[in-house]
């Protein structure tokens, strides 16, 4: 298990005390307005919470990735949607970190890290989430820019972000190369459509967009054309790693609400805490929380190394905490019964965040077939 050094452990002590004093007394706020919280994300802006994502040579912190996705959790715990924020500034930037030239990073990272600016990953279609190959926006060349056309839903941050990161197919000799490429908010083209109006995780703008022979110069390649794919998925482990953290820190926050409840419910005479059936759920989060630790500390490791089986780390680990994540929040509602369902308490928003972290960053069907066929591969018949 990794020991944090004494630096990380500023940093997470750091961010316990945003969690109480900034983070926690908002999210029932944010939560019921919906509203983009541009409060907190200045304050985590001042506090250089997305430093840490980067390098110190873009003006980033340069913190490791254990240390991140611990803080994560944190923050998570307090409030998923402000996880989002956070979160989104790492898998937003991966395109541009991975494949980026000097000159892209120069330019966008340090305002990412000072929180002059949001960047927003923009890879899922209608008909292209977790099947990539489906992806129909096109890129053409011509002359010395590319001609881009098409749309893209559910993109996290969209209608706040300066930066967008966009996968197209490059149509080029006949052939249709997924590529990547870095535009700019108010470049002619570029339409940001609707915020949806969603089941969880209010407050984080997820957003259509739509390119209308966006025009983009060369330069905005983000590495070769037909790199997409390598981009995409290099990508998604990290993004599935922030997935998997951010669910355990909401298993965590129920945890804590259903055992404080339990404490002081009482029925039948004595507090509920004392009845087995509630301490079975109870343990049942508390084994899971551990495990999901310890799987995660694991999978980080993995991506540090660049391991060739970190993608099917990635996603035992991305599974596993979010069915945890679901499990949990229905168990802390069931805890506190009728009092569960309403949105007095915090379990029930628990419980409509959790729903979409086994969809998003690729659906646990799908890592389930990405496991499964990684384990087959190892055991194949000579």
């Amino acid at each position: 298990m990794y020991k944090f050094n004494e630096e990380e452990q500023m940093i997470l002590s750091m961010v316990d005390d945003l969690c109480k004093d900034v983070i926690a007394p908002r999210a029932p706020e944010i939560d019921k307005s919906g509203e983009f919280p541009w409060d907190v994300f200045k304050i985590l802006a001042e506090q250089g919470i997305y430093q840490l994502c980067f390098e110190e040579k873009y003006g980033g912190a340069g913190v490791g990735l254990h240390c991140w996705l611990k803080m994560m959790e944190k923050i998570a715990a307090a409030s998923c949607a402000v996880s989002m924020l956070v979160g989104n500034t790492s898998l937003g930037s991966a395109p541009v970190v991975l494949a980026g030239s000097e000159e892209q990073k120069m330019k966008v990272i340090p305002e990412l890290a000072t929180g002059e600016a949001l960047i927003a990953f923009a890879l899922t279609e209608p008909n292209a989430g977790s099947d990539v190959n489906g992806i129909a926006t096109t890129a053409v060349k011509k002359g010395d820019k590319y001609v881009i056309n098409g749309n893209k839903i559910f993109i996290t941050s969209g209608s706040v972000a300066k930066y967008f990161c966009i996968f197209a197919k490059v149509v080029e000799d006949g052939e249709k190369k997924l590529s990547c490429f870095l535009a700019e908010k108010d470049t002619p083209g570029l339409i940001i459509g609707r915020d949806e109006e969603k089941l969880g995780l209010h407050g984080s703008a997820t957003t259509q967009l739509f390119f209308e022979n966006l025009e983009l110069p060369e330069s905005a390649l983000l590495g070769k054309v037909g790199d997409g794919f390598k981009i995409a998925f290099q990508s998604l482990n990290k993004g599935r790693l922030n997935n998997a953290t951010q669910a355990i820190g909401l298993t965590q926050a129920a945890l804590e609400a259903a055992s404080v409840y339990a404490k002081t419910r009482v029925q039948f005479g004595k507090p509920i805490s004392e009845f087995q059936a509630i301490q079975f759920m109870i343990a049942d989060m508390e084994i899971g929380i551990e495990a999901a630790r310890l799987m995660l500390d694991h999978s980080a490791t993995k991506y540090i190394e660049n391991a060739p089986d970190l993608m099917k780390y990635a996603s035992c680990t991305k599974v596993f905490c979010s069915d945890l994540a679901n499990k949990a929040t229905a168990d802390a509602i069931q805890i506190f019964g009728g009092y569960g369902y309403c949105t007095e308490y915090p379990v029930e928003r628990f419980f409509r965040d959790a729903k979409i972290f086994p969809i998003f960053e690729g659906s646990n069907q799908i890592q389930r077939m990405i496991i499964a066929k990684a384990v087959l591969k190892e055991y194949e018949v000579v």
